[in-house]
């Protein structure tokens, strides 16, 4: 692997919550699939684009890439071994020979200059360790004229399963709701710092949009309970309490989630924004 300097989210990824993650990888995409179209059309990927898609994961959005930039090439890069090893797993299963990965640090990764036509990014730019220098590294990697685009967590107050999180309080030590801007999930959720990383990092033409989309966590309260319990924020949470407190805390998280199921379901809306930005 390259340098790493982003070395905290290299050691959960490359723990338990990578491992979560490849093991759970259909899950995790039917949770943000919903955002996979709005991403899409605004990366406007070309049938003959090169494509870089950051912090890849198991490889769901860099195969879509792959797929529209048929005469082109998608890379995926990520930080995660185990996620990586289900990418390459999965892009091969489907026949991508057009779709590649590497594991690395997109920060400080040695990328070929102005080698891509587009970059893009599915809940992965949040957990820059300096937001400023990763977005400059990949602007170097993009063609003049080259297109960005990325989701990234909005609003904490209109994503419903943290609010649905929020009832773990009773039985575990959970945290208070972030805001926009603190470090991790909802660091980049505020359009004006969205727009001053962008332009620090060289950017022009910059734009922040709000979205939503269900997301959809299991096929009733209690598979969904089990299934956010097991992520890593919960999980960590767990970790140091006894059986009968989390069991409590399961029965009061399915009690919490019950409101949301449906026929196809337990669907909690996730807020986002879809940003897109033009490398001069």
């Amino acid at each position: 692997m390259h340098p790493v300097v982003n070395t905290e989210q290299a050691q959960a990824w490359n723990g338990y919550e990578g491992d979560h993650w490849a093991d759970h990888h259909d899950r995790w995409n039917a949770v943000n699939g919903g955002f996979d179209e709005p991403l899409f059309t605004a990366a406007a990927i070309g049938p003959r684009d090169h494509v870089l898609d950051i912090g890849c994961g198991a490889g769901r959005t860099t195969r879509l890439a792959a797929r529209q930039a048929a005469g082109g090439r998608a890379l995926g890069i990520d930080l995660s071994a185990p996620m990586l090893d289900r990418a390459r797993t999965e892009a091969a299963g489907e026949g991508l020979a057009n779709a590649a990965f590497v594991q690395g640090d997109a920060q400080v990764h040695p990328f070929a200059p102005a080698a891509f036509d587009v970059a893009v990014s599915r809940f992965a730019t949040m957990f820059f360790g300096d937001p400023v220098a990763a977005f400059a590294n990949i602007r170097g990697a993009l063609r003049p004229g080259g297109r960005l685009a990325f989701v990234c967590m909005g609003d904490p107050g209109r994503n419903d399963w943290l609010r649905v999180l929020t009832a773990l309080g009773e039985h575990l030590p959970v945290p208070p709701p972030p805001t926009p801007g603190d470090p991790g999930m909802f660091s980049l959720a505020e359009p004006g710092r969205v727009r001053e990383v962008l332009a620090g990092a060289g950017y022009a033409d910059i734009g922040a949009t709000a979205v939503e989309a269900p997301m959809h966590w299991g096929r009733d309260a209690a598979d969904a309970a089990r299934f956010l319990l097991g992520s890593g924020p919960a999980h960590h949470l767990l970790a140091g309490a006894d059986r009968a407190t989390a069991r409590r805390a399961e029965d009061t998280l399915t009690a919490a989630l019950r409101p949301h199921a449906g026929p196809a379901g337990v669907r909690l809306r996730g807020a986002a924004l879809v940003v897109t930005a033009v490398a001069p």
